[in-house]
């Protein structure tokens, strides 16, 4: 995963420059120098919270000062002038917000909190001064409307277009009363957005499951293990705490033999942020919805739906809804039978009771052992956190002739460590930072991003700073971290993004980004390798006695591949049709989000109760301060495109083509959104990608019947 009130006054703009000129602030802030750090990464181990706000007032005041300029300009308005000098503004804006908002998702306190609700209006009301700027706009616009005399490039071409579609769909042709309330909206919904996930953070740490021993039957020693140093941690010894976190959570799920107690635990975690106290978002769910529609309405579209997907590969809602509701019905009966298979066993447990959603992950372990004799604990002795970065780090040079060395650097959490990365020619391309374990300042969940990003200076390349965020299951003692499967196809997912990153080479900074439902594509492709026996012979080696994984392993991997592939898929598509559906709204009116919620996949679509989405909205983080609004879809969009790209290694019959790799590489991950992503994927495959290769990958596609052959004539 990919992560992101009113205009200033002229006194704060003279208070933040006389804040910025301070000599005092200067010699000690950061970020007002340059960096004399390894390779560019950001000095950690001096970078305090006190030095963001005067940092990104300064940013901001520079780049105001550098967009005067540009607008402010007499002469008339040339691509140089006007679109490369806007493309090159506000770098050191640009790099403080990187480096802030990271740290407030991996590594956030109190003051970082209390920042952010500060800072993000005032950025918020920053770029809506710029993008809602008449004396800018006109000028670009000016080259727009002469482009095609302008003799520019293919690349040159592109960032015009991005350039002024990006202010057109900023608001840039409103009226000044409209452009007044976006700009207010604006400025609401950043702070929304901040408070959201700062409930959510809070209700992630409140909760804590604590048990005796006579509590933690079916618990496997290193489950056990893992929540006995929780509870020491906590000061509570001789007992044992299970988390919201997932490494935790979910192995409880699986394992504990106590129905009573994987209820109580999984309604902790379906109810964060739903309880009806300060941490409850069913209100700023409502602000959000509210605030969206308006903006969605404002800019000329029916639904915010509507406007985010008319900026994507996608284009319509209508094509959206088409490609899950395809998924849909056979996911859900798909899961409908695995339901059938788990419902035997709990009657043989308990006659009579109702299967709830809680016993999901528990019978399915059970159903996993019955049908396929395979115990997932039995399998992460060798998917060691050590094993499995090695085998990624063994995948990238096998696939682009890459190589990692650590390197010593200023590090923002003791737990993070560097790496270098290494081109086949040995040049320097990157940083790659790794962060693994759940923490109480860390976000859920895992993602990728950038501390600097990959840019061009002086004609030369920067190279990128790139960090992999996850929350993984801690080693214990003397035990290393012994990753789940789905950990370890989580590391190859976060990688995919981190090489996509660390590969890019894009000469202006406004081609970086590329389409969100094309943004997973390099990520999830890399998850293809995760489990082929190819791979696995190379990485999944038992952490104690240094045995490879068994063949009789593999085989059973390879025949479980579709085991409880309704349940995933159907989770993953309630999500994207919730998400969809909710920002579909075309004429707000304030309503209950969980009553919204069951009639829109319950009532409407007959989802199981058994089944909850992946996400519920008072805890739906991508769609609501994750960037990811009315685009969690992007996951399976894209997955079409990679089961696809991954057909392209198989149908060559070597998973390591390096011929092919180069290929996705430099006609697709080096160049960002120097060309539309279809286009791009066009370049690399040589055709559109056809969905049947995903629908294959999670069992629903079966291939049709061949056609009898005609009999041959009798002659008479």
């Amino acid at each position: 995963m990919k992560r992101i009130a009113g205009l200033f006054t002229t006194l704060l703009l003279l208070m933040t420059l006389a804040s910025c000129n301070s000599p005092k602030t200067s010699g000690e802030n950061p970020f007002f120098s340059q960096w004399d750090t390894p390779h560019g990464v950001p000095p950690f181990d001096k970078i305090r919270p006190e030095h963001f706000m005067p940092a990104l007032e300064r940013g901001m005041s520079l780049h105001e000062a550098e967009i005067d300029a540009i607008a402010s300009n007499k002469d008339e308005a040339t691509f140089e002038n006007t679109i490369l000098a806007y493309d090159n503004a506000g770098q050191m804006l640009a790099q403080v917000e990187l480096v802030f908002d990271m740290l407030c998702a991996a590594d956030t306190n109190d003051e970082l909190q209390a920042l952010q609700e500060q800072a993000k209006p005032l950025l918020a009301a920053h770029r809506d001064k710029i993008r809602l700027d008449d004396r800018l706009f006109a000028r670009i616009k000016s080259v727009y409307d002469r482009r095609a005399s302008l003799g520019l490039d293919t690349e040159q071409a592109r960032l015009l277009q991005k350039t002024y579609d990006a202010f057109v769909r900023a608001g840039a042709l409103l009226g000044e009363k409209e452009k007044a309330r976006l700009k207010e909206i604006n400025g609401q919904l950043s702070l929304t957005a901040v408070k959201f996930g700062n409930n959510i953070l809070a209700e992630n740490n409140n909760f804590a499951l604590e048990l005796a021993a006579d509590e933690l039957d079916g618990l496997p020693a290193g489950i056990r293990d893992a929540a006995q140093e929780k509870a020491r941690e906590m000061g509570k010894s001789g007992k044992w705490v299970f988390t919201l976190h997932k490494p935790s959570l979910i192995p409880f799920l699986t394992y504990s033999s106590k129905r009573d107690l994987r209820e109580k635990i999984y309604k902790a975690y379906l109810n964060r942020c739903n309880n009806g106290d300060a941490y409850d978002n069913k209100q700023l769910i409502n602000d959000f919805i509210r605030l969206r529609t308006e903006k969605a309405k404002l800019l000329g579209y029916p639904s915010y739906a509507a406007y985010v997907v008319a900026d994507e590969m996608a284009g319509t809602t209508d094509a959206v809804y088409s490609l899950l509701d395809e998924i849909w019905t056979p996911a859900l009966e798909r899961a409908k039978g695995e339901l059938a298979d788990m419902d035997k066993l709990l009657q043989q447990d308990e006659p009579g009771a109702t299967f709830e959603s809680w016993d999901w992950w528990y019978y399915a372990e059970k159903v996993r052992k019955q049908n396929y004799a395979l115990d997932e604990e039995m399998l992460r002795p060798y998917f060691s956190l050590e094993n499995v970065q090695g085998g990624i780090f063994y995948l990238a040079n096998r696939l682009y002739g890459i190589t990692f060395q650590p390197v010593v650097a200023p590090l923002y959490n003791p737990e993070a460590v560097a790496y270098e990365v290494l081109d086949a020619d040995e040049s320097h391309l990157g940083v790659l930072y790794f962060d693994y374990f759940p923490r109480s300042g860390k976000s859920q969940g895992a993602w990728c991003g950038n501390y600097v990003e990959q840019t061009y200076k002086d004609g030369k390349r920067v190279a990128p700073v790139v960090s992999i965020v996850c929350n993984f299951t801690r080693p214990v003692r003397n035990t290393p971290a012994l990753l789940t499967l789905d950990e370890t196809e989580t590391l190859f997912h976060e990688f995919g993004h981190a090489l996509h990153f660390l590969f890019h080479d894009v000469k202006y900074r406004g081609l970086s980004e590329v389409e969100g439902d094309f943004v997973e594509l390099p990520s999830q492709v890399m998850e293809n390798w995760a489990f082929e026996p190819e791979m696995l012979k190379h990485y999944a080696v038992h952490y104690r006695t240094g045995e490879v994984i068994p063949k009789y392993l593999v085989e059973k991997l390879r025949k479980s591949e579709l085991f409880n592939q309704g349940f995933a898929t159907t989770e993953l598509i309630a999500a994207s049709l919730s998400d969809m559906d909710i920002h579909s709204t075309t004429d707000y009116e304030p309503f209950d989000p969980m009553a919204f919620e069951r009639r829109a996949l319950n009532e409407k679509r007959g989802l199981i109760p058994q089944i909850e989405p992946r996400y519920r909205y008072p805890y739906f983080s991508h769609i609501f301060d994750g960037g990811y609004s009315a685009g969690y879809y992007f996951y399976t969009w894209a997955e079409v495109l990679d089961k696809d790209t991954f057909e392209a290694f198989r149908e060559s019959g070597d998973l390591f083509n390096k011929k092919i790799a180069a290929d996705f590489r430099t006609k697709l991950l080096a160049r960002g959104g120097s060309e539309d992503g279809m286009s791009l994927y066009r370049a690399f495959r040589g055709a559109d990608p056809d969905k049947r290769a995903m629908l294959k990958g999670r069992g629903l596609w079966n291939e049709p019947e061949p056609e009898p052959a005609e009999e041959p004539a009798v002659p008479l």
